[in-house]
Formats: C-alpha cells, structure tokens, sequence
C-alpha cells in the first residue's frame, strides 16, 4: 500500500527537503559495521547493554532465500524509528538506545537490524530491546522482498504475530 502512495525511488541515505538535506539517522544503505557500535561510549550509571542483529537467513517457510532487497518510506520510518526509542526510553527507563536498519540489497548472512539498550540493570535491557525490534519491524513502513532460490520472489508483510505485550 505504502509503495502505491509515495515515490519510493529518491535515494535512501538523504530526503532533500524545503531545501535542507536531512541525513537520515537510523535507515542506512550502508553496510552495518558492528564494531564502533560495540565500541560506543555508554552512560557509566548502566551495567548493562543488550544488543540484537537481524540476519539475512537462508530460509523462510520451506523456501531457501538468496538475498533480501528492503525498501521503505524514510522519512516516516525516521520519524517512527525515534517515536518508537522516545517511548521505550520511558516505559522501561533504559539509558540509551541506538537502532539501524539496512535498505537495499542484502546477501544470507549480512547484518539488516541492530538494536542496542544500556540501562542499569539487564532485565530493562532485555525487555526494552525485545519491545523495540518488535515495533520496528511491525509499525515502521520498512518493507521485504525475498527472492527464492527457484527465481521466485515475494515481498513479506510485518511481523504483527511476533509482538511482545
């Protein structure tokens, strides 16, 4: 529905907007490096730091995948992506959350989400990293498309079945 309503095809990493390039923080079309994120500096009060990838697998429902291809509506998942943190920094009184998803084309086996919460103590951690991936994958308008081993494709809807209450 999301791909009828808006032109999808303007570059992922930038949205020029009222003349202002606004670089976009949390949708990359970049590799995810892991490293500076493991090394980034965390607030000293928390003793934890929880942290969770997305990995291109090679399977889904019988079927053996070859690579991803994710899409989505920048600005709003932008927007989204921060509503969804803001929240979660709230409700769980975590310290600090850091959130990356790839667009474009993605190979079995490359890293398409991070998510990363510090608080002070692990069971927060835990618990606000588990809601976020679930409401990033269910509310952001980040789209799927598999292509299948047997030259088929098909683009997979959002994972409302998955989310934590």
């Amino acid at each position: 529905v999301w791909r009828i309503l808006f032109n999808l095809s303007a570059p992922r990493s930038f949205i020029k907007s009222h003349d202002q390039t606004l670089e976009l923080r949390y949708i990359t079309q970049a590799t995810i490096d892991l490293y500076p994120i493991l090394q980034k500096q965390v607030d000293f009060t928390c003793g934890a730091v929880v942290q969770f990838l997305g990995v291109v697998r090679n399977h889904h429902h019988g079927k053996s995948v070859t690579q991803l291809f994710y899409d989505c509506y920048s600005v709003m998942a932008e927007k989204q992506i921060g509503d969804i943190i803001k929240r979660a920094e709230i409700d769980f009184s975590v310290k600090d959350i850091f959130v990356k998803h790839r667009v474009g084309w993605l190979s079995v086996g490359e890293v398409a989400v991070v998510v990363q919460v510090a608080s002070a103590h692990r069971a927060e951690a835990f618990q606000a990293c588990h809601w976020v991936i679930d409401h990033v994958k269910s509310d952001v308008p980040i789209w799927k498309k598999e292509c299948y081993e047997d030259g088929t494709s098909e683009w997979i809807l959002s994972c409302q079945d998955h989310i934590l209450q």
